[in-house]
């Protein structure tokens, strides 16, 4: 747990394969707010976890329509990615990066320039819009204009359905397929690299512990405790925007 940047430096450059697991944490610093944090959204508006379940989204009229003026102006859209971001990229580069498994939804990992094929959006992107009914889906900017044009609740174009982000709410399954790849990833590395995510939130909090199992290392990078610190070979409490490239530095060096 008292490793320093060095040592983890030099596990990951000893590493046949590293799985990295980022949370909002790692977005934050590109000026997306968190849920939970104290100036989360949540936090400073316990009602708006509403817009956020499924139940509520479906059977409230009122919910979709907060829920479309939320979208509308999520700070996804302006984001950029930040140091942290771009540090992954450059261990994706490395050859040693098995996968980049995201709780995030805002898209800034590709955005930075990590291969799509290695990034798991494990609670899916606000990039795109899901028919609920026939789950047809369509680029998010499209149901945004026409949110603008007047349509408060827009519904599906092919067949009348409610329409969503193609993301996870609570009360809402994962992808199979995507649970499946971020679960094999965790399995199949030498050191699992948690960023920026209370590692509470299943099944994503799991993730670390198959890892474990499997004989990785856990490296924590979080500003707060997380449940897995004790468990963990290296716990950094430094920002994300500085740890990541300091080690990715130290590893390409």
């Amino acid at each position: 747990m008292g490793a320093r940047t060095d040592e983890v430096a030099g596990w990951l450059g000893d590493a046949r394969a590293v799985t990295v697991l980022t949370g909002a944490g790692i977005s934050t610093e590109s000026g997306i707010p968190d849920f939970r944090g104290p100036q989360g959204l949540w936090t400073r508006n316990p009602e708006a976890q509403r817009m956020f379940t499924l139940q509520s989204y479906v059977a409230d009229p009122e919910v979709r329509k907060r829920s479309w003026r939320n979208r509308r102006d999520h700070a996804a859209w302006t984001a950029e990615p930040n140091a942290g971001h771009r540090a992954l990229v450059d261990l994706e580069r490395s050859g040693r990066l098995r996968a980049l498994v995201t709780q995030n939804i805002d898209g800034l990992h590709q955005k930075a320039g990590s291969d799509p094929d290695r990034v798991v959006e494990i609670h899916g992107t606000i990039w795109l819009a899901e028919c609920l009914s026939c789950r047809r889906r369509v680029a998010m900017a499209e149901v945004l204009a026409r949110v603008d044009a007047g349509e408060a609740d827009p519904p599906c174009e092919e067949c009348g359905g409610l329409l969503k982000s193609a993301t996870i709410s609570f009360g809402q399954a994962l992808d199979r397929d995507v649970l499946a790849a971020a679960t094999q990833a965790a399995a199949d590395c030498d050191v699992f690299l948690a960023v920026g995510t209370s590692l509470t939130v299943v099944p994503a909090a799991s993730l670390p512990e198959l890892a474990m199992a499997a004989g990785a290392r856990l490296v924590v990078v979080n500003a707060e405790p997380t449940p897995y610190d004790d468990a963990a070979a290296a716990v950094l409490r430094e920002p994300i925007g500085q740890v990541l490239p300091r080690l990715v530095a130290q590893l390409v060096g």
